[in-house]
């Protein structure tokens, strides 16, 4: 019994001899014309006693019929091949199953390999998605649509110029000036308040919506495999369209 999978493994080998063959020989009889032609050249003298020549020959190298015959067997076993495939995948399917639960029933191998290819996209897209900063406490605002933190406040300062007076005068009649330092003092004139904000999901949901698409791609992968395994029946069409192209 014939299983679609083996069928799927040979296809390609087979696909690739009869393409390279038949290009090969469509070239050769494009290319080689010369080789198609053959003689036989003898001389008789119109005397018995006249001048002699040896017979010249030159052989048919290439044989059309032979070709079509060698293109006709690729060719054949390339289109009962593809046939017996693409009958096969319409009719085999399988169920996805995660966990016990089934997720699709009767799925054609078909939309399952293109399910594979999608989800391996999938993959890739979801374990790239932005994740919030771990150093910050958030909470889903519903206002904002988006995580916010808890406000944090800070205070804002300003320079104020002061004065400190060293020496003065201890009485009117000292000429000389006071002696006096200006410097700057850093005093509190407000408060900041910061609320942080972002688009980005939780890392823990992030490694959650990955480890579910790799669930699912597994689970695709194994329903594969067994509608892969279904048992198939052999098409023959190659004959026939030859025998239609190339029959008497």
């Amino acid at each position: 019994m014939t299983q679609l999978n083996q069928i799927v493994a040979i296809e390609k080998g087979v696909k690739s001899r009869a393409k390279t063959n038949f290009t090969q020989n469509y070239r050769m009889l494009e290319q080689k014309t010369a080789q198609l032609s053959g003689l036989i050249l003898t001389y008789l003298p119109l005397n018995d006693d006249g001048e002699r020549f040896p017979t010249e020959s030159t052989k048919v190298q290439i044989n059309v019929p032979g070709i079509l015959d060698q293109v006709t067997a690729d060719l054949t076993r390339l289109f009962d091949v593809t046939l017996t495939k693409d009958v096969a995948n319409g009719k085999a399917t399988a169920d996805i199953i995660i966990d016990g639960n089934t997720l699709a029933t009767n799925v054609p191998v078909v939309y399952l390999l293109f399910l594979e290819k999608e989800l391996t996209d999938i993959h890739t897209f979801v374990s790239k998605l932005p994740t919030l900063d771990p150093a910050e406490e958030w909470a889903w605002d519903d206002n904002a649509d988006a995580y916010k933190t808890s406000p944090i406040r800070t205070a804002k300062t300003k320079k104020i110029p002061r004065n400190h007076v060293k020496w003065e005068p201890p009485s009117p009649e000292f000429t000389q000036p006071a002696q006096v330092d200006v410097f700057t003092e850093d005093a509190v004139v407000g408060n900041w308040t910061v609320i942080k904000f972002s688009g980005a999901l939780p890392k823990s949901q992030v490694v959650a919506y990955t480890e579910r698409v790799v669930k699912l791609m597994e689970a695709v992968k194994s329903a594969r495999e067994v509608a892969n395994g279904s048992a198939i029946v052999d098409q023959n069409i190659g004959d026939k369209i030859f025998e239609y192209v190339f029959g008497d």
